[in-house]
């Protein structure tokens, strides 16, 4: 009886902990016959090896993750994803036991216990010193440090490890995050150098202000205001650590789904959707404020528009042919002496980068030109083609005229020589 009693204890416990975690306001509830689906899925035999249909998946997504499943569904995610992927991600190490890791002692132990208190202060999960929450999310990110010793602990990654924590135990947490890190490309924004997320914040979402919003980005630049002044947070924590989180679980289901690409999304159109109210702002202090502080408090409507305009979007494209000068980008950086200072580089990197996007530039003229010629040719062609069309009506009806011509000569002789022997000698009777 004391057993059983222990048992249920404990498993109300585990109960009103889920509570505590799941606590947030829901930004896009899910419907019943939603959850049916989700559940289904889930429950299919030997899902991990079963690949389903991706618009099926989309379309769930689209219509809500119940929050009780959120963590599982996150799970299956990174399983379809992993069943897509023709050449799965190595790295030497990853199988290690996440028990055996947190058996090992890691450099990163003072910077992580640091962090504990700034990650989600407010939650009542995390808010506790050396609680539960705490405890739980200090274990996760030990062992990551000691998983990957390239990228150790970096600021920002507590909130990504906080989000898994409120969704999932700490193993499932340990699984995620190495999903997250190798096989979505994650880590690259952690390293100690930091020179990969001021790529990707500075060229990749810049380029893609520039492609999607020219107003608004002239309006940042002429205020010289780049990415790294307001999206470097939204990259490291994942949006996690100054918007409702609500919001950020809605973009982590994005980013299961569809990967890295997804932050751009999310960036793009929070920026894009506010347009208009970052363009009454006159100063560089007041439109990184209001991107930076007011920008997340804008209420769940607003911040759910935003997540159905990232299902819409489709940036592979672009992003792709943003990943071939990041690399250019890379060769030089790699290329560059040993001398140079990191402001150098940086330097070096942003000559490298304007000379890139000028580039750019013109092959997009170049391209512009050429449709143009393309649709000048096209109108061309279609003006050729309807001649053709009208010569062969002509033709055709120039045909008819002939035949008929032709039979009536025809007939004409034929009366002609119904006639000539009446008309004949007379010697010849």
């Amino acid at each position: 009886m004391e057993q059983e009693n222990q048992k249920l204890q404990a498993s109300e416990s585990d109960l009103q902990n889920k509570r505590l975690k799941l606590g947030y306001e829901e930004l896009t509830p899910c419907l019943k016959d939603v959850t049916v689906v989700w559940e289904q899925m889930l429950e299919t035999p030997g899902r991990t090896k079963v690949q389903f249909d991706i618009e099926k998946i989309h379309s769930a997504v689209w219509q809500g993750v119940p929050r009780s499943h959120r963590g599982e569904i996150w799970r299956f995610l990174s399983e379809q994803h992993l069943l897509r992927q023709r050449i799965p991600c190595r790295h030497t190490g990853r199988d290690a036991s996440y028990r055996d890791l947190l058996g090992q002692i890691t450099s990163q132990q003072h910077a992580i216990l640091i962090d504990l208190g700034r990650t989600f202060p407010t939650h009542p999960y995390f808010s506790a010193k050396h609680g539960l929450g705490q405890r739980s999310l200090y274990n996760l990110l030990k062992a990551y440090s000691l998983l990957d010793s390239e990228v150790g602990y970096c600021q920002g990654l507590s909130f990504v490890a906080g989000v898994l924590l409120l969704h999932m135990d700490e193993e499932e947490a340990f699984s995620m995050l190495t999903f997250l890190m190798y096989d979505l490309g994650l880590r690259r924004q952690y390293r100690p150098d930091m020179i990969i997320l001021q790529l990707f914040s500075r060229s990749r979402l810049s380029r893609l202000l520039h492609d999607y919003h020219r107003e608004l980005y002239c309006h940042l630049e002429n205020h010289n205001i780049g990415p790294s002044l307001y999206a470097t947070p939204w990259f490291l924590t994942i949006f996690s650590s100054h918007f409702p989180l609500g919001f950020v679980a809605r973009v982590f289901d994005m980013l299961f789904l569809q990967g890295s690409e997804a932050i751009f999304k999310v960036a793009l159109s929070l920026l894009g959707s506010h347009k208009p109210l970052i363009m009454q702002q006159n100063s560089l202090e007041a439109i990184v404020d209001f991107i930076k502080s007011t920008l997340p408090k804008l209420g769940l409507v607003q911040m759910e528009k935003t997540i159905n305009q990232v299902l819409e979007m489709d940036l592979s494209k672009q992003l792709q042919a943003y990943e071939v000068e990041y690399h250019v980008l890379q060769d030089q950086l790699f290329e560059a002496p040993a001398s140079l200072s990191q402001q150098q580089k940086a330097a070096q990197l942003e000559r490298a980068n304007r000379c890139l996007r000028q580039q750019n530039l013109d092959l997009l003229e170049e391209l512009q030109v050429a449709h143009a010629k393309l649709d000048s040719l096209e109108t061309n062609v279609a003006e050729l083609l309807s001649r053709e069309g009208n010569l062969h009506q002509k033709i055709g009806a120039l045909e008819l005229e002939r035949d008929s011509l032709l039979k009536m000569v025809a007939q004409l002789q034929a009366e002609h020589r119904d006639h000539a022997p009446a008309n004949g000698d007379p010697l010849d009777a």
